[in-house]
């Protein structure tokens, strides 16, 4: 659980082609398409990946079952080999400048070279990830851990009772000079995953993804997918022993610094008096659905007094109702799901509740044939709860905002459903275009997008399903199906030059433009892309960045309603976009002629530049300061 517990939802726009390079794979999965001969690459220029679906893919046959695969060094070696061979490659041979992916090739290879008892390399690979931080945080924290192991691999046995003792002081040594308020909710969230770690967590992937996505293409997993097998073996073995050790290092931490960091964002908030010189605004929150029951007063109604909404299931077939059905099968687990969500929550917070305690039974303790239906149950609750959380926070302090809901169906099941497909693709596209013609029709200003998708999240979903004849297929059909959609969602967005779009940056830490994440590498004079940070302003450590990200709010552990009133703190870019949504609804209600681009303007000039240039911090109060002065 190293992410927000509400991360942004999956690809809700089944999105699909334009030129990449063709996957290196040849038959029989270990074996690597020819590469250029030493002498031919030293001459000639690197070729420079531009965007992640630009990378080649290799294909792999694992050569048995993939969990007999992770538990076996017979099986797991000749894997191993390739996977190192290929990655190596790939650095060497290819000019990579986004910093993210080539932390993500280099972690691997730390891992395999951890794995193969190459301690001394493991950390010159951590040492090398650390250098290619940007994050204060990152900078700081990145390879503690895999440094305190080699370190004490070095002088005793991994496994050992004097290995393990040894790794725990390590860490401690390590994190003790560390400022706690940088890196805080880092440690924080590593806390959690050492306290929530077993084994049928670790293999539950292997088991219901992995496993079954490899039976659908002939025994063969994609250059995406093997890392999970890599990262499986890592943790079951080299991760697990020292869960006690880990976690205590940092509870001990945490402990000796219970610091509360300022709040810069109640210094700022700004709440419209009912009585102020101000207009109803129309606000649309296009989302998984909302409680209309906790908004009684901020509804906009139709002339029969019905709720405006439009929305499709996750088929793109219209669906009616505001708020996404929970299936009748487990409308009677309810409240046990909502009540996991508050857990995941205070497990963040380092917040030592009865939810918190009862999450961290349920996962630590898991069983093997349990965890699909754990988890699946989670995504399921995280939907159903996402569109309302949005909203509350959309909303807060403006009586005159009048909310107008759009709503999107997000999958919850470890294999896709449905699959990608041209159908489904080309009905979505449409659907995208309706739904921005009815929040035209209801004269909607804002709308809030907290949901994502990209090119490489259709590929990973083709491969699940067994779709396409081979890597490159995919690879060609993924580009395809993505630019149905990212074609249709920027005409949909150009067509209402009157509506101020706000979405979410992502919550992969990577660059949003290079990972090409729907709808926030959208570059149009009415979109703007919101970024997170915490309660101090400092960078959430999750947030997704790029050149598309002009605005930065709090998204980290923001409290707002779940569907029937409980009130909870998540976290996310999901949480920031709204903030950014409720501050243009604001300025909109007491300037109502301001345009997106002037909107856009106003909240980022009126915005605090971070001295490392990496954060817009949004300042409510001096915007509408701005806006009002005017008028």
């Amino acid at each position: 659980m190293s992410r927000p517990a509400r991360a942004q939802p999956a690809a809700a726009l089944r999105p699909a082609l334009s030129p990449l390079h063709r996957a290196l794979l040849l038959a029989g999965g270990l074996a690597l398409a020819p590469w250029p001969a030493a002498q031919a690459q030293a001459t000639a220029p690197k070729p420079r990946i531009e965007k992640a679906a630009d990378l080649p893919r290799f294909a792999y046959t694992p050569g048995g079952q993939l969990e007999a695969v992770v538990r076996s060094d017979q099986l797991f070696a000749p894997l191993a080999a390739a996977v190192r061979g290929d990655t190596e490659r790939l650095l060497a041979d290819y000019d990579i400048p986004d910093k993210a992916t080539r932390r993500d090739l280099l972690n691997l290879l730390a891992m395999l070279d951890f794995l193969d008892g190459r301690y001394a390399s493991a950390m010159a690979r951590a040492d090398e990830v650390q250098r290619l931080q940007d994050k204060p945080s990152d900078k700081l924290l990145s390879g503690l851990r895999l440094r305190a192991m080699a370190t004490a691999a070095q002088q005793h046995a991994p496994g050992s009772a004097a290995y393990v003792q040894a790794v725990g002081g390590l860490m401690a040594q390590a994190l003790k000079p560390l400022p706690f308020a940088v890196v805080e909710n880092d440690v924080k969230s590593a806390k959690a995953s050492a306290e929530v770690i077993g084994e049928a967590l670790i293999l539950g992937r292997v088991r219901e993804v992995l496993q079954p996505t490899a039976d659908a293409n002939g025994g063969q997993l994609s250059s995406d997918l093997v890392p999970g097998l890599v990262g499986a073996r890592f943790a079951l073995q080299q991760l697990l022993p020292l869960k006690a050790v880990s976690r205590q290092a940092y509870a001990d931490f945490i402990t000796a610094n219970q610091v509360v960091k300022a709040d810069i964002w109640a210094a700022r908030d700004v709440v419209l008096a009912a009585d102020a010189a101000a207009q109803p605004v129309r606000l649309a929150v296009w989302d998984s659905g909302v409680d209309t029951a906790l908004y009684p007063q901020q509804l906009q109604r139709d002339a029969e007094g019905r709720v405006a909404y439009i929305g499709f299931d996750k088929y793109a077939r219209p669906e009616a109702g505001p708020l996404m059905p929970i299936p009748s099968e487990l409308a009677s687990k309810l409240g046990q799901m909502v009540a996991r969500t508050k857990g995941f929550s205070d497990l963040q917070s380092n917040i030592d509740s009865a939810e918190a305690s009862q999450v961290k039974q349920l996962l630590s303790g898991l069983k093997p044939d349990g965890y699909k239906q754990v988890i699946e149950e989670v995504g399921l609750a995280g939907n159903y709860e996402h569109g309302t959380h949005v909203a509350g926070i959309a909303l807060a302090g403006n009586p005159f905002a009048r909310l107008v809901i759009g709503r999107i169906s997000y999958g919850h099941t470890l294999r896709p459903d449905p699959c990608p497909s041209r159908e489904l693709t080309e009905r979505d596209a449409r659907n995208s275009q309706a739904t921005v013609d009815y929040f035209k029709q209801q004269g909607v200003r804002v709308v809030n997008m907290s949901w994502g998708g990209s090119v490489k999240d259709i590929e990973r979903e083709l491969e699940q399903c067994g779709l396409g004849r081979d890597a490159a297929a995919r690879q060609a059909e993924a580009r395809v199906l993505f630019d149905i959609g990212k074609t249709a969602l920027t005409r949909a967005f150009a067509s209402a030059p009157e509506i101020l779009f706000i979405a979410s940056a992502g919550n992969s830490n990577s660059d949003a433009t290079f990972t090409e994440t729907l709808p926030a590498d959208i570059v149009l004079p009415n979109l703007l892309t919101v970024g997170a940070v915490d309660k101090a302003g400092d960078e959430a450590p999750f947030t997704s960045f790029g050149p598309t990200v002009k605005l930065h709010a709090n998204g980290y552990q923001v409290e707002s309603y779940l569907p029937g009133g409980a009130r909870v703190a998540l976290s996310g870019t999901s949480m920031s976009a709204p903030q950014a949504s409720n501050l243009a609804a604001k300025l909109l209600a007491v300037k109502p002629s301001l345009t997106p681009q002037q909107l856009i303007a106003l909240m980022t000039d009126t915005a605090d530049r971070s001295a490392d240039g990496r954060r817009v911090l949004m300042n409510p109060k001096a915007a509408l300061a701005a806006a009002q002065a005017q008028r």
